[in-house]
């Protein structure tokens, strides 16, 4: 039977072998065996540019692209590795999608994205993701020298942790209604996101009709997979090793 696989939140690091491990993994036992692989962002737990050339962020690459010489893989944006750029996508073997996409999955139009402009009710964040959506702030940001924006990546980085704990957990998770409205925009019942880091399927109604928003794991304490086939879906958990460490 034919399926799908989709990933979100890895928030990859140097110092979190254990997630690496678990992505090698699965890159190389179960990926190949996919029609497609989505990423839908924060693969990366910070990315501050195609140049910042380290071989850690080459033997990810390394490893994706064995799989694309197999298995078409697609990557959209996070809110961790929104500059990520084509250089690094190409090493990668990976196509660069638009922020929102509607893909077939398997005769279902299903809408995939991230998810973060979904959180409507985190105010503070939107206004961040405007600005740094923009066409403007990413290209300042890339001319500055890599050494200030490792500095400015770990501020914002140690910022983000305080801020999300003050936040209530709804004001973290989607809005309903924002929910609604985009998908009765790109006309669809199924919506595949991550962000949120609260793996579930939810079941709403949409222009009148049963609907399914399905939400991707993050990989901080296990890796979280999603399995799509025209016979359903399945939302996977995949264990860390003993051998790996934090």
């Amino acid at each position: 039977m034919a399926f799908t696989y989709f990933i979100a939140d890895l928030h990859l690091a140097a110092e979190r072998p254990d997630i690496t491990a678990c992505l090698y993994r699965f890159l190389a036992q179960d990926a190949p065996q996919a029609e497609a692989l989505y990423v839908l962002g924060d693969l990366f737990e910070v990315w501050i540019g195609d140049d910042n050339v380290t071989p850690f962020n080459e033997a990810i690459a390394a490893a994706f692209y064995k799989v694309s010489q197999q298995v078409p893989i697609y990557f959209i944006h996070g809110n961790r590795d929104f500059a990520l750029r084509q250089g690094w996508a190409d090493k990668a073997g990976m196509t660069l999608l638009p922020e929102q996409a509607v893909i077939d999955l398997y005769g279902i139009p299903t809408l995939i994205t991230h998810g973060d402009e979904l959180c409507t009710r985190d105010v503070a964040y939107q206004k961040f993701r405007k600005k740094s959506r923009s066409w403007w702030w990413p290209r300042i940001m890339l001319a500055l020298p890599l050494w200030y924006r490792r500095k400015v990546a770990e501020k914002a980085r140690i910022q983000s942790k305080k801020n999300q704990q003050g936040l209530r957990p709804e004001i973290m998770d989607v809005t309903p209604e924002e929910v609604i409205k985009i998908m009765e925009h790109y006309q669809v019942q199924r919506l595949i996101h991550g962000h949120t880091h609260r793996p579930d399927i939810h079941s709403l109604q949409v222009n009148g009709q049963p609907a399914t928003r399905i939400v991707l794991g993050d990989w901080y304490e296990q890796g979280s997979v999603l399995k799509v086939s025209a016979n359903g879906f399945d939302l996977q958990t995949l264990r860390f090793h003993a051998g790996s460490t934090k």
